[in-house]
């Protein structure tokens, strides 16, 4: 099996194997498609670790993430959430877009996330101290909180924090080269045309083009797409649906790609 692509940024490979070697639970911040999961399926790699993801949203329950009864022809019995599942056996659970979780779904991270490093299900009364490659990853977008929806302060301190951005221009370019297998000057176009509308101000766009889009307009190119749709369709349309909005991107992807003859 071929491993996960990582080209790091920073210090971040170094911090998190740092974190996994003192049991400290670790905090990511960043913008959606800057290479968060990706970064922690590396690592996941790295430390021969399994990783079990849970992607948040409004409904999460705490049951969702540490198990529940079910029933069998046999009678009830109990199914390990991904959570528990970590904990037991170790492994990295990772928690993304934590903040999108209900507040009563987070309590149940706490004594995972100090020194107890503890996992009490009241369902089953058990309470499983961590395996010793457990350890707890959580992440979430800072451009989406406000006042009703973002981290308690008694939560967060609880964590080491990394903080994530889009890459550096070269390291995006080679970041877009390595997964398509386009050429370079198209990866250099891409990263320029990100630059330009990461810049753009007093617009309708409600986050900016992330490296995940450039990397699936690079994929279409290679499979032999038009350089100028691969954009409409894999950057502009993803970005807005307001009209003046998608009028001002295409003017831009046009200065970089010729708009197609056959249109």
């Amino acid at each position: 099996m071929s491993q996960t692509y990582y080209l790091p940024q920073s210090n971040e490979v170094e911090l998190f194997h740092a974190a996994a070697q003192m049991n400290l639970p670790v905090l990511i911040k960043g913008p959606t498609g800057c290479g968060k999961t990706r970064f922690i399926e590396a690592m996941g790699e790295q430390l021969g670790r399994d990783v079990y993801t849970v992607v948040c949203h409004d409904d999460l329950s705490a049951a969702d993430l540490v198990g529940r009864h079910l029933i069998s022809e046999e009678g009830t019995y109990w199914q390990d959430g991904p959570l528990t599942k970590a904990v037991r056996n170790g492994g990295i659970c990772y928690i993304d877009e934590i903040i999108e979780a209900r507040k009563d779904t987070t309590v149940v991270l706490h004594s995972l996330a100090d020194y107890r490093r503890v996992l009490p299900i009241d369902r089953t009364g058990e309470v499983i101290e961590a395996h010793p490659d457990f350890m707890l990853v959580v992440s979430y977008n800072p451009g989406y909180q406000n006042v009703l929806k973002g981290m308690k302060p008694s939560t967060k301190q609880r964590f080491l924090s990394l903080s994530f951005t889009y890459p550096k221009p070269d390291i995006e370019k080679e970041v877009i080269i390595q997964e398509s297998g386009i050429d370079a000057d198209t990866a250099q176009k891409l990263v320029d045309i990100a630059s330009e509308i990461r810049q753009l101000g007093d617009t309708d766009i409600q986050e900016a083009v992330s490296t995940r889009l450039l990397i699936y307009a690079a994929k279409l190119m290679v499979r032999g797409f038009d350089p100028y749709d691969a954009c409409m369709h894999s950057i502009v349309e993803s970005l807005s649906d307001e009209e003046d909005v998608l009028a001002v991107l295409e003017k831009l992807i046009a200065l970089h790609f010729t708009k197609s003859s056959h249109e």
